[in-house]
């Protein structure tokens, strides 16, 4: 391993991250809230309740007992016993409020202890699972402890309706068994909206009963590109695996996970990649290509000149899959894609010049522009929304249709200022989880190479609403989606290590509101929800020490707390410039240091679990100035 510096942090830069923070003695956690995404507003009480190993459940309305349905499974899996009853005279009582709570709306709830009960309420069923989950973290996680919660008083609702995830299962696939468990994961944090991208250059991977050949030809490429495509001189280096990779999700294993998620709260939006990524649509239909010829489905990655061409027949193509795909996934946005389309086979396409007489159309890239209002148009009539990357803004868009922010905010300022919906999914900004947490040096070879773009706590510092936006188009912004690009990310052991923590931070921006957040503290509020991970067998990337100041520097004197939140983990460190390692000094109470006037020290420590797993190194550079 390199002995490359993750990171090199001034002092003054790691004051202003944490001047503000709360110490740790008086976090919320140390108050008894250890829940994630924090609450709107929650009060934690002196007193508790205890439940015995029978717990009965009071629920009426379908809704209702929808939840109690989960909630049963729940205890069940604590070896704990239910019984429904329909009157108020249970342990936990679950009640939808009618008229509606406009407070609350559709997802909120509120949590409340009285006279050993607890109350759960809200307006849908939406509401009373989340206040479920809620319930469910404030348990403790230890399954052989009493099941004892504090009282408590909770109003809950989200800062945004779109809370999502991005799986590419087209580069490579995830097998539907860990599909269904990053479900479970969402909705435990409270997250609502799984994206999958479904199909690529590299890869079509949904049934499409019309077009067989989606299925014979387009889900298969005869090899993969072996390594780091970058690191190759020219594309005429690449050296490939020489295995022949495929495979399709079938239309009832889609309707299964589509119902799986749906009993979640969580809404799956297909994407179905158009017209560009989608030279394996040429393997199988060569037909819809403007330039004849013989095309076959990608081996490697990157951007093509060869994508489909907008002939009526390329749109009765997609409107008959769209068809398909609506029939399978009942949300209302259907994503198309529509990124990095190059126009090079256009501009030469005699049809395409007839085409923009034809339509009074001036640019080619206008032409793309067109393409997508004639599938909108169709989406429409089938009561769906268009939904796509922000490169769709380029040859113009309807008023109706919405953009996915990608490349930076500013797509996602331009279209919320104009009035379209907007997701907010910047990778410059920590929303794409395939790049690294930090130091290549210190992260997995398989995972994306963009150094240090995604650590937890950029992504847990990113508002999804830009200053730039006016005051009165804020409300375009639907929400936040991290997405995961699977070119390097082969298992669902990688896909873990990349969403594992992130989720947490990711949540938490996504449902509470900016002025309730704080960063040392939900650092503190994750403690739990790291046995929550050993529990389900989850391959988290284990987190580097959290170096906080502890007082302040008086001639040259420094001094440090180092805080983990893995329990039972201990610190090593160093301040000699080497890296640390599992023999290092443990730190047991704050680190002091003093410098000379115009002397150099890094702080570096690891954290070492008692299976002997460490962390890449936290690091400091102090430097004496005056």
């Amino acid at each position: 391993m390199k002995t490359k510096l993750i990171l090199l942090l001034s002092f003054l830069v790691l004051i202003a991250q944490f001047a503000a923070a709360q110490q740790i003695a008086n976090s919320r956690s140390a108050q008894g809230n250890n829940i994630i995404p924090m609450p709107y507003k929650i009060e934690i009480k002196e007193k508790s309740i205890q439940f015995g190993n029978k717990v009965n459940i009071s629920a009426n309305l379908p809704d209702e007992l929808k939840v109690a349905d989960f909630l049963t499974s729940f205890f069940k899996s604590r070896n704990r016993t239910t019984e429904l009853t329909s009157n108020g005279e249970a342990a936990i009582i679950l009640r939808t409020i009618r008229p509606a709570n406009k407070v609350l709306g559709i997802e909120g709830y509120t949590l409340k202890t009285a006279n050993n009960k607890i109350v759960i309420t809200a307006n849908t069923e939406a509401g009373l699972f989340y206040g479920v989950q809620t319930l469910i973290q404030m348990l403790p996680t230890d399954k052989k402890a009493p099941l004892i919660i504090s009282n408590c008083e909770i109003l809950d609702k989200p800062a945004f309706a779109w809370r999502g995830t991005m799986l590419d299962v087209a580069r490579h696939m995830l097998p539907v068994e860990y599909i269904k468990k990053h479900i479970d994961m969402m909705a435990m944090y409270k997250l609502n909206t799984l994206h999958l991208h479904l199909t690529d250059d590299q890869g079509w991977r949904i049934e499409i009963k019309k077009y067989p050949k989606l299925a014979e030809i387009a889900s298969k490429r005869k090899e993969t590109l072996i390594g780091w495509q970058a690191s190759y001189p020219t594309a005429e280096d690449f050296k490939f695996d020489g295995k022949p990779y495929g495979g399709f999700y079938t239309q009832e294993q889609l309707r299964d996970i589509v119902k799986y998620a749906a009993d979640r709260q969580i809404t799956i939006v297909p994407e179905i990649e158009m017209p560009g990524h989608s030279q394996c649509v040429l393997a199988a239909y060569p037909e819809l290509a403007c330039k004849p010829g013989k095309y076959a489905t990608v081996t490697f990655w990157g951007v093509f000149d060869d994508i489909l061409c907008p002939t009526p027949e390329t749109i009765t193509f997609f409107e008959n899959i769209l068809d398909e795909v609506c029939a399978i996934f009942p949300g209302t946005y259907i994503h198309i894609g529509g990124d990095e389309v190059p126009k090079t086979r256009w501009k030469e396409s005699p049809y395409i010049q007839e085409l923009m007489k034809r339509e009074g159309i001036d640019d080619v890239e206008k032409i793309q522009g067109w393409f997508n209002r004639q599938i909108e148009e169709y989406l429409k009539s089938k009561n769906r929304k268009l939904i796509g990357w922000d490169e769709i803004l380029d040859g113009g868009i309807s008023e109706s249709a919405a953009i996915m922010s990608w490349r930076g905010e500013n797509g996602g300022i331009a279209a919320a200022n104009m009035g379209n919906e907007v997701v907010m999914s910047p990778g410059s900004m920590a929303m794409y989880w395939d790049h690294a947490y930090g130091d290549l040096a210190f992260e997995p070879d398989s995972i994306g190479r963009q150094e240090g773009n995604a650590p937890l706590s950029k992504i847990y510092a990113y508002n999804p609403v830009p200053n730039e936006i006016a005051m009165d188009k804020k409300q375009y912004i639907l929400g936040v989606q991290a997405n995961i690009w699977s070119e390097y990310i082969k298992s669902a052991f990688a896909h873990e290590y990349l969403t594992y923590p992130r989720m947490l931070a990711l949540a938490e921006i996504a449902w509470t509101l900016p002025e309730n957040k704080n960063w040392n503290d939900f650092v503190q509020r994750t403690a739990n929800q790291y046995i929550r991970f050993d529990e389900k067998r989850i391959n988290y990337r284990l987190p580097e020490p959290i170096i906080i100041e502890e007082q302040s520097i008086v001639d040259g004197n420094y001094c440090f707390k180092l805080f983990t939140p893995i329990k039972g983990a201990k610190i090593r460190f160093t301040s000699n410039g080497n890296n640390p390692g599992k023999t290092s000094t443990e730190y047991e109470k704050p680190i002091k240091l003093k410098l000379k006037r115009g002397e150099t020290v890094q702080l570096m420590a690891i954290t070492v679990t008692s299976t002997g797993k460490q962390s890449a190194p936290a690091v400091l550079e102090l430097k004496r100035n005056d």
